[in-house]
C-alpha cells in the first residue's frame, strides 16, 4: 500500500461493485481489507465496524474461511483496544471456523504471540511467533512471514538478544520490500534502529530512523512517525546535540497527541525528560514524567500492545534518577550540606521497612525524602551559611521552605504523594512544629518519618552554625524530645539510628 487514501478509494470501490453484484466473498474481504487500511489511520472504531460487516456477510453466505478471517482482524483490534480477554475469545472462535487452513491458523498463532507478550510471557510468545512463522513457510506466504520475523525482532529486543534482533529485523524488511509492505518496512527500519541506539551504532540508528520517516511520512501515518521522531531524538541526544534532540522529541510527543496514540506520547515523554534532567532542568523533566506515569497507567489498563509491566519498571527508575539529581543540587550550593537528602533518604526507606509499610509507600518515603527541602533554593543564600544564630525574622524566613516546596511543585503531580512530606517534615507531634502546627497523627507517616532523619542528619553533620555531633550525642538530644514525633517512628528510628542500642533489629 503504497498511499493509503489511494487504497481505500480502491477497496470502497471494490465494495460497490461486489454489493451490485452480489458477491458476497468479494464483499467480505474487501470489508475486512479497508478495516486494515483503516486501522493504519487509527479509525479503530470504523476498522471494528467493517470487521463486523465482514465477519456477517461470510457467514450469511456460509464462507467459513473468511469468516474466520474477519475474526482474526477483529481480535486484532479488540486488543490494540485494549480488550485482550475479548480478544482471545474472537482468535479461538476464528480457529475453530477455519482451523482446516494453515494460513488462518498462522495469522491466529501470530496474534496469540502478541497477547503472551503484552502479558509479559515472553517465552510464550516466541513460541507462538515461531509456529506462525512455520506455518507462513508451508503456505508460501512472504507476507506472513515479514510480519512473523518482526514480531520475533520486538521480542528479541526487549528480551537483549540484540544479534537475534538484528537477525530478525532485516528477513522482516526484505521481505516486507519484497511484497510491497511499506507501513511494515518503517516499522523494521524503526525498531531496528532502537537496537542500533541499544548498541550505540548512532549514525546507523539515525538513518533507519530517518528513512522510516519518510516510508511513514509518504503513508499518512501520524503515530508511526512519532515513533521516528522520538529514535532521531533520542540519537541526537546521546550525541550531544541538545537542541535537535529537545525539537524532535517535542515532534514526537505532539504527532503521538495528535494520533491519539498513549504509548508513543508516553514513551516520547519519557525521553525528553531524560533529556531535560541532563539539562538540569529536573522540575520540567517530572512533569514530562507524570505525563508518561498516567498514559502508562492508562495503557495498564488498556492492555496496550506492549509488556507495561516493564515500561512501568523503566519509568520507576528514571523518576529516582531526576528525584535523586534535583536532590542533590539543592544541597550543591551548600558544602554543609552536601549529602544530607542522600542520607535521609536511604534511613528513610529503612525506617518504612521496620514499620512495615508497602512498596509504594516505601518508594513515596524515598522519593519524598530527596525532595524534602526543594524550598530552600528560595532561601537566601547568606541565611544558610550564617555563622551565628538566626534572628527571629531570620528564623521566619527559613521556615519558609516547606510552603516555598509547594509552591515551587504546585504544577506538578507525582505518582507518589510526595508533597505532604515536603509541607510537613518539620511538624511535631506536640504541635511545636511549622508551618500548619499540625498534631498528633494529623502529621502524615511519611513526614514523620523524613523529619526525625532530617532531625538526626542535621545534628550529626558539620554546619556552618554548629559542628557535628556524634552519633550517640544526637540520639540523647532526640530522646530529649521524643514527644516531637509517634511512639512507632521513634521506636522503628530507634532500629535504624547507628547509635541506638536497638539498631539493626526488627
Amino acid at each position: 500500500m503504497a498511499c493509503l487514501p489511494e487504497a481505500i478509494a480502491c477497496y470502497e470501490a471494490a465494495i460497490a461493485a461486489a454489493e451490485r453484484a452480489g458477491d458476497s466473498a468479494v464483499l467480505a474481504e474487501a470489508l475486512r481489507r479497508l478495516a486494515v487500511v483503516q486501522r493504519h489511520r487509527s479509525e479503530a472504531a470504523s476498522a471494528r465496524a467493517l470487521c463486523q460487516k465482514s465477519y456477517e456477510v461470510a457467514r450469511l453466505a456460509g464462507n467459513d474461511l473468511l469468516a474466520a478471517e474477519a475474526l482474526n482482524t477483529l481480535g486484532g483490534l479488540h486488543l490494540s483496544a485494549g480488550a485482550p480477554d475479548e480478544a482471545r475469545r474472537v482468535f479461538l472462535e476464528a480457529l475453530e471456523l477455519g482451523g482446516s487452513s494453515r494460513e488462518v491458523r498462522a495469522r491466529v498463532e501470530q496474534n496469540l504471540g502478541i497477547l503472551a507478550n503484552i502479558r509479559g510471557e515472553f517465552h510464550e510468545a516466541i513460541a507462538r511467533y515461531e509456529r506462525s512463522l512455520d506455518a507462513y513457510r508451508d503456505c508460501g506466504d512472504e507476507h506472513g512471514c515479514a510480519l512473523a520475523y518482526h514480531n520475533l525482532g520486538m521480542v528479541s529486543a526487549d528480551r537483549g538478544w540484540l544479534n537475534a534482533a538484528d537477525c530478525y529485523y532485516r528477513e522482516s524488511r526484505a521481505l516486507a520490500e519484497r511484497v510491497g509492505d511499506v507501513y511494515l518496512r518503517g516499522l523494521c527500519l524503526v525498531n531496528h534502529a532502537e537496537v542500533d541506539v541499544m548498541r550505540q551504532r548512532f549514525e546507523n540508528a539515525r538513518q533507519k530512523a530517518e528513512e522510516a520517516l519518510a516510508l511513514f511520512d509518504q503513508l499518512g501515518a501520524r503515530s508511526a512517525k512519532a515513533d521516528a521522531y522520538r529514535v532521531i531524538g533520542i540519537v541526537y541526544r546521546e550525541t550531544g546535540r541538545i537542541v535537535l534532540a529537545e525539537s524532535r522529541l517535542r515532534s514526537a510527543i505532539e504527532l503521538a497527541v495528535a494520533a491519539g496514540a498513549a504509548l508513543g506520547e508516553a514513551e516520547a515523554s519519557r525521553e525528553l525528560a531524560v533529556l531535560y534532567q541532563a539539562m538540569g532542568r529536573n522540575q520540567d523533566a517530572l512533569r514530562l514524567l507524570n505525563t508518561a506515569s498516567r498514559l502508562f497507567q492508562r495503557l495498564d489498563a488498556r492492555a496496550d500492545l506492549v509488556h507495561v509491566g516493564g515500561k512501568t519498571a523503566e519509568l520507576k527508575g528514571v523518576y529516582l534518577d531526576v528525584v535523586r539529581e534535583w536532590g542533590r543540587s539543592i544541597e550543591s550550593s551548600d558544602s554543609y550540606t552536601f549529602g544530607h537528602c542522600e542520607r535521609v533518604a536511604r534511613n528513610a526507606v529503612a525506617m518504612a521497612r521496620a514499620l512495615g509499610l508497602d512498596d509504594q509507600d516505601e518508594t513515596t518515603v524515598l522519593l519524598g525524602a530527596y525532595v524534602h527541602d526543594v524550598g530552600q533554593l528560595r532561601i537566601p543564600h547568606e541565611l544558610l551559611h550564617k555563622p551565628g544564630p538566626l534572628t527571629r525574622e531570620e528564623r521566619e524566613v527559613v521556615q519558609m521552605h516547606p510552603i516555598w516546596g509547594i509552591e515551587l511543585l504546585a504544577n506538578v503531580e507525582f505518582p507518589w504523594d510526595l508533597k505532604p512530606i515536603i509541607r510537613w517534615h518539620h511538624e511535631r507531634y506536640d504541635g511545636t512544629g511549622y508551618p500548619d502546627r499540625l498534631t498528633g497523627d494529623a502529621i502524615p507517616l511519611a513526614a514523620q518519618i523524613v523529619g526525625i532523619l532530617d532531625v538526626y542528619d542535621a545534628l550529626t553533620a558539620a554546619r556552618a552554625y554548629q559542628p557535628a555531633r556524634t552519633a550517640d550525642q544526637a540520639l540523647a538530644e532526640l530522646t530529649r524530645y521524643r514527644r516531637w514525633w509517634s511512639d512507632a517512628v521513634f521506636e522503628a528510628f530507634l532500629k535504624v539510628c547507628p547509635g541506638s542500642p536497638l539498631a539493626g533489629t526488627h
